[in-house]
């Protein structure tokens, strides 16, 4: 007797890897200049002066959102007999990082996005795959292409060349005045660093952990972490418009379509994909960041980020070049450790 299939699901899958990688792109790159965007429609709808789409409400009510739908299509993976093959350590790990990624490197990303433009939040969070690299090979003992560290040492390079070659008008200055820092541009290093830190610990921890668990675990602890942080910081005022309509019109759309969309596409993208081709997609999406912040909000690049960033894309090609040299169309296996390395930089939440 035939089983009946959910012919939605049977849709889905017909769908190639390489279509769901693509459409991850577009929604990641995407993400940074439409948190932007919305927060900006806020603006012209103001509630007694406050902005009911600021970037703290965007982060929270946007977490919800997203968990709500994560919990539908995870739900499989939430098995009491899977989550008893858990150690006490996988779950003091999964909680660690899950804090780290989910609460602390986001708002850093949300606060920088406030301080600084799009473009140079795109720019900066480089670091966090350069020094990943860096630390993999160091602490992990990686081992990596010569193409592939050239590369990253030269996309560093770029990094501390939009940094320096920036004059920020609100900053900390350094060395006496010969450096100055933008807030913004201090907040991406910080978030990216901490991004870096997460990965390490899911690589080295994580291993047995379906990206499901760790996802909706990820997103819940986010929020609510966040939320307890943000009380405590500016007072339970702080978000006096959570349940503001225009506030949740706006995050059904950013939690279902910038958050778990993008994060679905992702997934069936990377189990399918070729290695060759996630290296690429990966590689790239600075570039096409950049060119969203341009559709979307009209920003362009100053002489500081044009230097800088055709110094990070020379760097991305000699990776590129490593990659290609390489190239294996045998799709990688999974896990969270992985899922967090690819998954780099700002992304919704």
């Amino acid at each position: 007797m035939k089983t009946s299939q959910n012919p939605l699901i049977t849709i889905w899958d017909k769908i190639p890897s390489s279509a769901y990688l693509w459409a991850a792109l577009l929604i990641k790159a995407a993400s940074s200049s439409i948190t932007r965007q919305v927060t900006q429609i806020g603006e012209q709808h103001l509630i007694n002066g406050r902005n009911p789409i600021s970037l703290c409400n965007v982060l929270f009510v946007g977490n919800i959102c997203a968990l709500a739908v994560m919990l539908l299509f995870f739900a499989r993976e939430w098995h009491i007999n899977t989550l008893k093959r858990f150690s006490r350590q996988e779950w003091i790990s999964l909680i660690i990082v899950a804090i780290i990624s989910g609460a602390l490197a986001p708002a850093l990303f949300f606060s920088a996005l406030d301080q600084t433009n799009v473009t140079n939040v795109v720019l900066i969070s480089r670091l966090e795959p350069t020094v990943t690299l860096i630390l993999s090979i160091w602490v992990l003992k990686a081992r990596v292409k010569f193409w592939t560290i050239l590369g990253s040492l030269v996309s560093f390079a770029g990094i501390v060349t939009t940094v320096l070659l920036g004059n920020p008008d609100n900053g900390v200055v350094m060395m006496g005045g010969a450096i100055k820092l933008g807030i913004g541009e201090l907040e991406t290093i910080a978030a990216s660093l901490i991004s870096v830190a997460a990965t390490l610990m899911s690589q080295a921890w994580l291993d047995h952990i379906p990206v499901g668990i760790f996802s909706v675990t990820r997103t819940a602890l986010g929020a609510v972490v966040f939320f307890i942080l943000a009380n405590y910081l500016y007072g339970p005022e702080h978000f006096i418009d959570v349940f503001s309509p225009l506030l949740w019109q706006w995050m059904l759309f950013y939690g279902a379509i910038i958050v778990v969309a993008g994060q679905i596409c992702a997934l069936r993208g990377y189990r399918g994909a070729s290695p060759a081709l996630i290296n690429l997609t990966s590689s790239i999406n600075p570039i096409v960041a950049i060119m969203m912040a341009f559709l979307i909000l009209g920003e362009v690049p100053t002489k500081a980020q044009y230097v800088g960033g055709s110094i990070i894309i020379l760097g991305i090609c000699l990776s590129l070049l490593a990659n290609v040299r390489r190239a294996s169309f045998k799709p990688l296996r999974f896990n969270i450790g992985r899922w967090m390395e690819m998954d780099d930089g700002f992304k919704g939440v």
